[in-house]
């Protein structure tokens, strides 16, 4: 079997300030992290589906070196908007893929187990919206040719559309093209990413998105027509994807915080359950 962590959206500060002035995101990804070291079942590796930083700053980078130090697995990392391709490029370098990919888009492929991870960079230079851009395309498509192990691709920027307004109009401007490219290919399995700080499943392209949750604030669901731009501190999570033979990748959320349990499935003596009074 193997077991894929997947994190997104840490935006982690310079030590000492918080992300929109009431967000201890610093805090809340070391609560994440240590979710993850107490796993029964250690992952394979963890990927970070962009948005480790707030604002790029080399010392948010910094945090994240320390932070991600603790680990015990390889973590593979591609840039959100908040992030910068050269930023992340220069402060990580030595992270799997990151010093392989040229000047260019950060873009690489892993094997992980029996799956095959690709990565995609979505950062936009100077926009909040996401794009793949020609060049890129060209590669995932030439990469999903080479290997038909099963395939999960992650990006920032979820192809598909949330119907929370604010956040779909900076989404991934060229999600048709990415769509054309993923279609014919049937192990691609999962595709992950980030960006709208909730947990999401739709279907892009024939293929399922999952799109993982902050490990710190949350968007508020809204899901009207002029829904405004805000964030509230629902649990934060993460996914696990698991992936064997029988089962092919599925997908389970799992909370950040500690709740009462577990408890035994053991009902008190001398309970009758309404039909079982015979």
């Amino acid at each position: 079997m193997t077991l894929i962590a997947h994190m997104t959206d840490l935006h982690l500060r310079p030590r000492g300030l918080a992300c929109y002035r009431v967000s201890d995101t610093n805090m809340l990804a070391e609560r994440a992290i240590r979710a993850l070291q107490a796993l029964d079942t250690r992952p394979d590796a963890l990927v970070i589906t962009g948005d480790l930083t707030d604002r790029s700053d080399p010392r948010e980078y910094a945090v994240a070196r320390q932070l991600l130090s603790r680990l015990q697995m390889p973590i593979y990392l591609l840039p959100g908007n908040h992030d910068s391709t050269d930023g992340m490029r220069r402060e990580m370098a030595g992270y799997p893929g990151l010093s392989e990919t040229g000047d260019g888009k950060i873009c690489y492929t892993a094997d992980i187990g029996a799956c095959r991870l690709v990565v995609l960079d979505t950062h936009l230079a100077g926009s909040p919206c996401g794009e793949l851009g020609r060049e890129q395309l060209a590669w995932l498509n030439a990469r999903l040719h080479e290997d038909r192990r099963p395939t999960l691709i992650a990006l920032h920027h979820p192809p598909a559309l949330s119907g929370i307004r604010h956040m779909d109009a900076i989404g991934l401007t060229d999600a048709a093209a990415l769509a054309e490219v993923l279609s014919p290919h049937a192990h691609v399995e999962r595709i992950l990413c980030g960006h709208l700080h909730r947990p999401i499943i739709a279907s892009f392209a024939g293929k399922v998105m999952t799109l993982a949750p902050s490990t710190g604030h949350q968007v508020v669901l809204d899901l009207t027509e002029e829904s405004p731009a805000q964030f509230n501190f629902e649990p934060p999570a993460y996914f696990l994807h698991y992936h064997s033979v029988e089962t092919g990748v599925v997908s389970h959320m799992a909370y950040v915080e500690n709740f009462p349990g577990p408890f035994s499935f053991y009902a008190d003596d001398g309970v009758v359950w309404p039909g079982d009074e015979t």
